[in-house]
């Protein structure tokens, strides 16, 4: 968010060549709050502003912008400046940044980075998009396991500086094979001369370079992990995912399953930044098939014309009784969807999914039957006409318990189908549930009336 308070002083600062303010406040200031209150400025601005940081701090600062305005930046400056910036970043951040930059200036970048950091980068570029492989670094501590623990403790405090994290350290053979894993604590607490091979843990849960970046993070949460080993088929290691980069992917795959519940598909942009354009047809493309469908509502009601006609009262309640299937259908298709993304359910739990649903929509149906029930009976004689009220109130009660329980099970069975087809669950939207659940709602609630009243 932008800060209005500290932006005409930076501004005031670049025009008075404040070096000694400048330098002051890019070194004292957390990174992401010298990102945050830069946000306002344009990119040479901002360039000028880190000209007065090291390299590395700049790297850090650098890493807190948007991506969108890291790609802006990169694009306006020299490329001998941003391949000494890309060695400085976090592995994982400058990945990130060089997928959204143009491969011909990914290419001229990599012969100026380090051999080192341009196998690295090669290697995380090469990683299948939405992987463990695609969020880890390579920047972690290991240790051999046949040295002590005192050996070990002076070996971290080298390997410290580059690591992202030290707080789990990994044991690995002459090939990098992973072998264990060892924490700091256990390190400071153990005595110097036991050895690495008696503290290690050597059940260790890993996931693999392959592994959807989705099921990472479920495992991550699952056993609490601030950090969790990658390895390939062979078991060897190659990076590990950190908290910080899992916390990110929830945020992401929530974003994309809140935006295609909502029938939006997937937006990368900050809301306001999107091209209006690109949101207008990710929107109407949507909501035009849905119109179309609910164009069946039209054809539906149309079979019905005469029972209208001869009994008003009927179509005054169609919206009460159609709502209530769409809702209930909405209600369930969300919670099965959030079950399903947090590993709760699975395809193969179907069966145990609609006996709870459909006990559910049963008693969500006696309870919202009976109040139609209620609001029926107290029906004016003028809007009934020749209607008995109870015949009616029978009408709408059953008609409103049927749907409510139809909607119900369409909801929660929608997704696990969607996802036994290999479609994302998340397309098993509030809004199409709730269409389809209208037209067939209709053809419920009017048979149910053809059943009690005459007409």
């Amino acid at each position: 968010m932008l800060n209005p308070l500290l932006l005409p002083e930076l501004r005031e600062m670049l025009a008075e060549r404040d070096a000694a303010g400048l330098r002051e406040l890019t070194t004292e200031l957390h990174a992401a709050t010298i990102a945050e209150f830069s946000e306002g400025l344009t990119n040479e601005e901002t360039w000028q502003v880190l000209d007065h940081a090291t390299i590395e701090r700049q790297a850090e600062i650098f890493a807190y912008f948007p991506i969108e305005k890291q790609v802006e930046m990169v694009q306006g400056i020299g490329k001998e400046r941003m391949s000494r910036l890309l060695e400085e970043m976090p592995p994982d951040n400058r990945v990130d940044l060089l997928k959204r930059l143009d491969p011909e200036l990914v290419e001229d970048l990599l012969p100026l980075v380090a051999k080192a950091e341009r196998h690295d980068i090669r290697l995380l570029l090469s990683c299948p998009e939405h992987s463990a492989g695609s969020i880890m670094t390579t920047e972690y501590a290991s240790l051999p396991e046949d040295i002590s623990v005192a050996d070990a403790l002076n070996r971290l405090r080298t390997q410290a500086p580059h690591s992202e994290t030290i707080y789990y350290i990994y044991v690995l053979d002459v090939d990098r094979h992973l072998l264990g894993t060892v924490s700091l604590h256990e390190l400071i607490l153990a005595k110097p001369t036991t050895r690495v091979r008696d503290l290690m843990q050597r059940d260790v849960i890993s996931v693999r370079v392959d592994e959807d970046q989705e099921e990472v993070a479920k495992k991550m949460a699952r056993y609490d992990f601030i950090a969790m080993p990658v390895v390939d088929p062979d078991n060897h290691l190659v990076g590990i995912v950190t908290h910080d980069d899992v916390i990110d992917v929830v945020v992401e795959e929530a974003t994309e399953d809140a935006l295609r519940m909502g029938g939006v598909g997937t937006i990368v942009e900050h809301y306001l930044d999107a091209p209006f354009a690109r949101v207008w047809w990710k929107r109407s493309v949507w909501l035009s098939c849905l119109f179309i469908a609910e164009l069946f509502t039209f054809t539906a009601l149309a079979q019905f014309e005469h029972a209208i006609q001869a009994l008003v009262a009927l179509a005054l309640f169609v919206p009460l009784c159609i709502s209530t299937g769409g809702n209930s259908g909405s209600q369930a298709a969300t919670l099965i969807t959030r079950a399903m993304a947090l590993g709760h359910i699975h395809e193969r739990d179907w069966w145990r999914v609609l006996r709870h649903e459909l006990l559910m929509g049963v008693a969500l149906g006696l309870t919202l039957g009976a109040i139609g029930f209620l609001r029926a009976v107290l029906t004016p004689k003028s809007i009934l006409g020749p209607v008995n009220p109870w015949s009616l109130a029978l009408v709408i009660s059953q008609a409103v318990m049927i749907i409510c329980l139809w909607g119900t099970l369409v909801g929660a069975m929608l997704p696990l189908m969607f996802k036994r087809l290999g479609i994302d669950p998340g397309y098993a939207s509030s809004p199409f549930v709730a269409t389809f659940v209208d037209v067939t709602g209709i053809l419920i609630y009017f048979s149910i009336a053809g059943m009690y009243l005459t007409f």
